[in-house]
C-alpha cells in the first residue's frame, strides 16, 4: 500500500515565501515546493516574478492533519500582516499518495513515428517494426529528450532528409565517405542515435549536464551505437575538427551566443541544424547567423517551435 501524505498549500505574497518556507520546513521535517507562473519557454530571462506564490508543504499521514493546519493558519495570521499584499486565505489541504515520480510518466510515452522511417520506441514498450523502419530504443531517464517534442522531432526529420537526400536537402553531402556529426546539447542522446542509425560514421555528442551524458551513454549502448559516438561534457569551444552535420537543439539565446564556434565546426558544404527556437525568436536567430557565409535551406515550424537548416557554402 502506498504511503499517504497530506499536502498543505498556502497562497502568500512573494516577499513572504522565504519566511513561510522556513517555518514549514521546520514544522514538517520535509522540503517545500514553490509554484510561480507557468512557463512557455525555457528562458528564465523572459519570466516575470508572480506577486502571489503558492507554497506547499508535505506531512506524513500518521500525524493528524488538523493539528498541522491549525499551526500553519496561526503562523499566517501572526506574520502575514508584516508583508505588503497579504490577504489571509485558508490553506488548502489534500491527501496524496506517494508515487514513483521517476517512472509513472512512462505510461504516456509510447512508440512514435518520426519522418518516413524513424520510430522511437521506449525500452519498456513492445513494437513490431515494419519493413524499412529504423527503430531507436530510448529511455530518457533524467535527461530532456523523448524525441516526441517538436524541437527534437524536427531535428530528426531533417537528419533523415539529409541522409536520404530528400526535400530541400537533396544536395550531396560534402564527402563520399562516412558522414561526421556533432550533436550539441545531446540530452538523452536521441539525435546521436538517430544519426548513427541513419549511417553516420563518426559522431561527437556534448552536453553541459553530466547526468545527461550518463543517460546518453546508456541509450547509446541500448542501440549498439556507442562505438560510433564520443560523448562528454567537453565545451563546444574545445571540440576539435569540422563536421558535415552540426546539430544544436538548445535555447535561441544560446544559439546566437555560440554562433561563431558552431559555424567554425561546420565543414564547407556541410549543414548546420538549429532547434529549440520559439517561433517568435526565429528572426532573432537568423539575424544572429547572418554574417557567416551560411545559406538558409529551410525553416520548419511545429506548434510554437522552429527548426532552421543552414548550409555553409564555402569558408
Amino acid at each position: 500500500m502506498k504511503t499517504v501524505w497530506v499536502e498543505i498549500s498556502c497562497e502568500v505574497p512573494a516577499a513572504m515565501v522565504d519566511t513561510l518556507s522556513d517555518f514549514l520546513v521546520e514544522l514538517s521535517g520535509n522540503g517545500v515546493s514553490i509554484e510561480n507562473l507557468a512557463l512557455d519557454t525555457f528562458s528564465l530571462d523572459t519570466v516575470e516574478d508572480a506577486p502571489i506564490k503558492t507554497v506547499k508543504a508535505y506531512f506524513s499521514g500518521d500525524v493528524p492533519a488538523g493539528e498541522r493546519l491549525e499551526a500553519v493558519e496561526a503562523f499566517l495570521r501572526a506574520n502575514g500582516p508584516d508583508f505588503s499584499g497579504f490577504v489571509f486565505k485558508r490553506p488548502q489541504v489534500a491527501a496524496i499518495k506517494e508515487e514513483d515520480w521517476a517512472n509513472n510518466w512512462k505510461e504516456h510515452f509510447k512508440p512514435v513515428r518520426i519522418g518516413s522511417r524513424l520510430v522511437i520506441k521506449p525500452t519498456w514498450e513492445e513494437y513490431v517494426a515494419a519493413q524499412g523502419d529504423i527503430v531507436l530504443n530510448l529511455d530518457p531517464g533524467m535527461a530532456f529528450g523523448t524525441g516526441a517534442h517538436p524541437t527534437t522531432k524536427m531535428c530528426l526529420e531533417v537528419l533523415e532528409m539529409i541522409f536520404f537526400g530528400e526535400g530541400p536537402y537533396d544536395g550531396a553531402l560534402p564527402q563520399a565517405g562516412p558522414v561526421t556529426v556533432l550533436d550539441v546539447g545531446t540530452g538523452s542522446g536521441v539525435l546521436s542515435i538517430g544519426a548513427a542509425k541513419l549511417g553516420a560514421g563518426r559522431i561527437t555528442a556534448i552536453d553541459i549536464d553530466a547526468d545527461a551524458v550518463s543517460v546518453a551513454v546508456e541509450n547509446l549502448v541500448l542501440n549498439d551505437a556507442l562505438p560510433l559516438v564520443a560523448v562528454s561534457t567537453t565545451a563546444l569551444e574545445d571540440v576539435p575538427g569540422r563536421y558535415e552535420i552540426v546539430l544544436a537543439n538548445i535555447l535561441a539565446e544560446e544559439l546566437v551566443r555560440l554562433a561563431q564556434p558552431l559555424v567554425d565546426r561546420v565543414a564547407p558544404g556541410g549543414y548546420l541544424i538549429l532547434s529549440g527556437i520559439l517561433t517568435e525568436k526565429e528572426g532573432f536567430v537568423i539575424s544572429g547567423f547572418n554574417d557567416f557565409g551560411l545559406s538558409l535551406v529551410e525553416s520548419r515550424r511545429e506548434q510554437e517551435w522552429s527548426c532552421l537548416g543552414f548550409r555553409l557554402e564555402s569558408r
